[in-house]
């Protein structure tokens, strides 16, 4: 099972020798791909072979390239992530409107079910009300729980003065962490056959990552507690691996402490199962000790 993340922060090249990612910069290191789940790219000053890139996108391995400002830019998504893919999207396209709301409904509660856990642990009066709109929940969400719970919480961890869309330092560690767990989405919803555009809730024309917006949802709360717990003085390579080392923390999932890496293809094949089954009740949720 892979579970290395890697990162490549420094100038580079990357190529492919037996089996390995042979990593030629200051020093040679070679790492057995069976072992890598993720690679994040740091540096721009990185090259990677055609022979390599083939090779990482045959065995699912997520790649992560960052810009100029070492945030994450673009990534590699496979044209073809599973035998049965054209059979996986024309199901898809067929999901039933209302097994959709079902599983929204799911997912949104388990947000802020997760969001009430995390303000109850901090001693924060805010899980309250947090408690009385998991009660309110309408079906699909209709009366915007999850967005006013969304203030609420935000408000409570960081200060009534913290806006999510200001820029400043905890807002860039934010969408960081965010964009590293919407890169593991992506990467489960393409090896499963699925495509990201067509989502279960989220419908932006925009935006190729709508299904892995739906998904990563209850996921979020893990940024958020790991940004909580940095004294934010400055954001660059060392918070950044902080963040990226989210994804290698345990969580318990159908009975099983897995890494959160893990517990996303548990839950991600879940949600298909769900909505393949019309059986909101299949999804499978992880916990975790706070």
């Amino acid at each position: 099972m892979s579970w290395r993340i890697v990162v490549i922060s420094k100038r580079a090249k990357l190529d492919l020798q037996l089996g390995q990612m042979v990593v030629r910069g200051e020093e040679v290191t070679k790492i057995v791909l069976s072992e890598i789940s993720t690679i994040l790219i740091e540096s721009t000053a990185v090259s990677l072979t055609a022979s390599l890139i083939a090779e990482l996108a045959k065995r699912k391995i997520k790649v992560i390239f960052c810009d100029e400002k070492k945030n994450p830019s673009c990534e590699l998504v496979n044209y073809y992530g599973s035998h049965d893919t054209s059979n996986k999207v024309r199901k898809q396209i067929t999901w039933k409107k209302n097994t959709k709301e079902a599983v929204w409904t799911e997912i949104v509660s388990e947000k802020i079910r997760k969001q009430k856990e995390l303000l109850e642990l901090l001693g924060k009066e805010e899980s309250d009300l947090l408690e009385s709109y998991l009660k309110e929940i309408a079906w699909n969400d209709g009366t915007n729980r999850e967005g006013h719970a969304a203030k609420v919480y935000f408000n409570a961890l960081f200060g009534l003065e913290f806006i999510r869309t200001e820029d400043n330092l905890i807002n860039a560690a934010l969408n960081y962490g965010y964009s590293i767990i919407l890169s593991a989405f992506t990467r489960e919803i393409v090896a499963n056959g699925y495509i990201t555009q067509l989502g279960v809730f989220h419908d932006n024309m925009f935006n190729q990552f709508n299904l892995a917006s739906d998904l990563m949802e209850p996921f979020r709360i893990l940024v958020d507690r790991q940004v909580l717990t940095m004294e934010l003085e400055q954001f660059e390579h060392e918070e950044k691996m902080q963040l990226v080392n989210v994804l290698n923390q345990e969580v318990q999932i159908d009975g099983k402490i897995q890494y959160v890496n893990n517990a996303i293809k548990i839950y991600c094949k879940s949600i298909f199962d769900a909505l393949s089954g019309d059986d909101s009740s299949l999804i499978r949720f992880y916990r975790i000790e706070l």
